[in-house]
This record gives structure tokens, sequence and C-alpha cells, in this order.
């Protein structure tokens, strides 16, 4: 689902210039929304994995709807306690921190999501009180083996199998886990292995006496290839309501089901919108269409593999030709899109990357010298500019001299 048709890109871009990161801000309240009803068991919290996009008036309509959110580092915590959001609703899941992190974290009141049993050793004779764990539950999905985040390869979470080990902690340092969390990959589309990984994480929920959460993760994927079919929401919904009626049942109280999405909330609000400067042919025929963009705004493609619908903006009706994508990176592996079917670009046409809202901008970086893009929101008519674009001078001036 591209941003809405009545969103004139080609007025944005020529008012902001190009590259040019624009989001709807629309698509992602109903995004939000769709989840919230999707998901009828209560209590219920939504978290937003705001590493997928962390533009402060994208993660604030979110926040708007209710959300709290998943944080994985320091920075994302400074940036959800600066939204405004409660402390109590910020989950920040650790990923190899430092105790300098930890201390940080403890004492800004947020709590801490351990993936490895010595953290969470740590973390109690640190003097936490109480803490979350997140547990492989040795299932894994994922559009790519890069963003697969469960199962044997993964570096992520204590396995679920050291749950004694886990129950030891507590013991020992009077620690109290009040929170089970999983998440076992990105931009799944497939909803069973969901449902699979929820059912073994949790059985190990079950054994958690100071239990107060389950947060079953996010991954959540969107239909970016033609053919790709959505999400089965009301699957995942309804599969995962049944489960934790059932598992309230079974402990004898209610405990808090949470979800984190990110992908989901954000990514088909976002376009990437670029400027043909070049359009090469070769001798063998082969058509390269180069950009004033590369992989360092939208590293996808180049990273993942990830596919992303490209439209000619300027011109939509012109003969369809086969070319490949290219930015304006000095490296071969700058691709966007290899022998793809468009309306055949000429230099200074628009060019429209589509589902670019959840790990672009996120993922941009100033490789080769090249400043970060200009960054605009969309609210029903009005246009705001989210960043403004970087320059080389602001780069230059980041070093010492």
């Amino acid at each position: 689902m591209p941003a809405a048709p009545s969103i004139d890109l080609s007025a944005l871009a020529s008012r902001f210039a190009t590259p040019l990161y624009v989001y709807d801000l629309d698509l992602v309240r109903s995004k939000a929304q769709a989840l919230k009803k999707a998901i009828a068991f209560r209590p219920f919290q939504p978290l937003f994995a705001i590493k997928a996009n962390p533009v402060p008036l994208v993660a604030r309509t979110i926040v708007d709807e209710g959300f709290g959110i998943d944080a994985v580092s320091p920075g994302e915590v400074a940036l959800a306690l600066r939204l405004g959001v409660p402390p109590d609703r910020v989950l920040y899941t650790e990923n190899n921190m430092t105790d300098a992190e930890q201390a940080e974290a403890l004492a800004q009141g947020v709590l801490i999501n351990c993936g490895s049993l010595d953290r969470l050793e740590r973390l109690a004779a640190a003097g936490g009180t109480v803490a979350s764990v997140r547990f492989n539950p040795d299932i894994g999905a994922g559009s790519h083996e890069k963003i697969c985040t469960a199962g044997p390869l993964t570096k992520f979470g204590v396995h679920h199998a050291e749950i004694d080990r886990v129950l030891a902690i507590e013991r020992t340092y009077g620690l109290k886990v009040i929170g089970c969390h999983m998440h076992i990959g990105s931009g799944f589309l497939d909803a069973e292995a969901f449902i699979a990984a929820c059912s073994v994480i949790l059985s190990v929920a079950a054994r958690l006496p100071h239990l107060r959460f389950v947060d079953v993760g996010g991954g959540l994927g969107i239909p970016y290839k033609p053919g790709d079919r959505s999400i089965d929401l009301v699957r995942v919904g309804s599969a995962v309501t049944s489960m934790m009626e059932d598992f309230c049942v079974r402990i004898g109280r209610r405990v808090e089901l949470r979800l984190e999405p990110g992908r989901f909330l954000v990514a088909e609000a976002g376009t990437l919108v670029t400027t043909v400067t070049s359009v090469k042919t070769n001798p063998d025929g082969r058509c390269f269409v180069g950009c004033d963009t590369g992989f360092n705004h939208l590293i996808r493609p180049a990273m993942y593999g990830a596919y992303h619908r490209i439209c000619n903006l300027t011109r939509p009706d012109a003969p369809p030709a086969t070319v490949d994508v290219v930015g304006n990176i000095c490296e071969s592996g700058d691709l966007f899109a290899r022998d793809r079917v468009l309306p055949r670009p000429q230099p200074g046409d628009l060019l429209a990357l589509h589902d670019a809202g959840a790990y672009g901008s996120a993922m941009a970086s100033t490789y080769n010298t090249r400043p970060l893009p200009a960054e605009v929101v969309v609210d029903g008519g009005a246009v705001r500019l989210a960043r403004r674009r970087q320059t080389v001078q602001e780069l230059l001036d980041a070093w010492e001299w």
C-alpha cells in the first residue's frame, strides 16, 4: 500500500528538493488502529519498535494511539522519554549493553529486557529489583536470514531450555522477572510460525512466579513484492487472544499482553523520492538509471536483497523498459533494482521508492561524505518538515581539524 494518492510527491520534491523521505501519518495512524482492533485480549499494551523509524513526528503519532516504546539503545530510550512516554511504558531490550548503559537505564526508571544470563545476573548484582528476559523459543522467521532473530544461529535471547538458570538467579538475588519476551524475526508474513513460537514462550512464562506481562515481540511483515499477501492480522489476533486467555486460566491470574511491531506500522507510509541524474545503456543493452540517492539513504536492497516498488512519477505513461536502478555511491552493490520494468526514465524524472518507511532513514549513513536527506510528514492536508536536509558543512564541522 503506497502513500495516499492524495499526496502530491512531485510537488513535495519541488518544494523540498530530492532526495526526500515522505511519511503519510494518516496511514501510520490507521495501521496502529488496525493492530489494536485485531487484539481482543485485555490487558493489552502495544509498543512501537522505534528502531524502525525514529522520526519524532512519526513516533508521536503512534504514541498518541496508546502505544509505548520498545527501545534497543540508550539513544532510543532518551528519544522515548523526550516524546513524553512514561518510563513504565518503555521496554529497553538490551543487546550486549555496557554496565554504564545499564546504570543509566536504572536511573531513568525503565525496565531492562535482558538477552543473556550474565546480563540478568549483573543487573541483579547492581541492585536491580525487577527485569524482563528475552527468551529464544528456537523458532525463527523473517524475510531474510539477517533479520531472523530466533533459532539456533541467532545471538539474541536466553534459550528457553535455560529457564531453570533464570529461576536460580531470581532466587539467589531476590530479583523478580516480571516480563517474558520473545522476538522471532522481522518481516514475516506467515502467521503460523509466529503462533507456534507463542506457544513455546507461554510454556516458559508459566514458570515465572512474578510474571506481570508476556511480550510476544513484533516482526509482522508487509507485502513488499507483487504477489505477496498481507499477514492475516485477524488470524494473529484471534490466536494470540485465545492462547493468552487459556494461559491466564492455567496460571490462575491475568497478566498483560504486549506486542511490539515496527515495520507493520510505518513501512507502507514512507516513500523515498529521488531524481534521475543519468541514463546509460551499455553495448550489451543493459540500461542503468542513476539517481541522486544511494544505499547510504536506503540500504535494504543492498543489505537484504529487499524489494521496493518503484514508480516513475514524471512519466508514468512512458513506454516500458527493463532497467537497473542504481545510486550515486561509489560501490558496485549500490543497487535499488535489477532488471526492473519501469516506464522508461529520463534524466530529471522523479522516481518514488515505495514502502520505505521502516529501516530506511533509520539505517541511513553519511558514507561517501554525502549528507542525510530531508524528511517531511503529511498529516491530512498539512505538510511539515520533520528533519531538514543535512549539509556537507555540517559533516565537516563534526571533525576536529
